[in-house]
């Protein structure tokens, strides 16, 4: 019996360990746009056009 409590023990040790340190566990660093897939960054580029003669 009392190995039946350790063994639930060790299970929910080790649940809690990969909940707190697994895949998924630290946020995705920020994904970079390249320049003209960025819509900020080609509005941008329509304001500082010079004007043609």
């Amino acid at each position: 019996m009392i190995w039946l409590f350790a063994l639930i023990g060790v299970i929910t040790v080790a649940v809690l360990l990969w909940r707190a340190f697994g895949p998924g566990s630290r946020p995705e660093p920020p994904r970079m746009i390249a320049p003209d897939d960025d819509p900020d960054f080609l509005r941008d580029l329509d304001r500082r056009k010079p004007l043609d003669p």
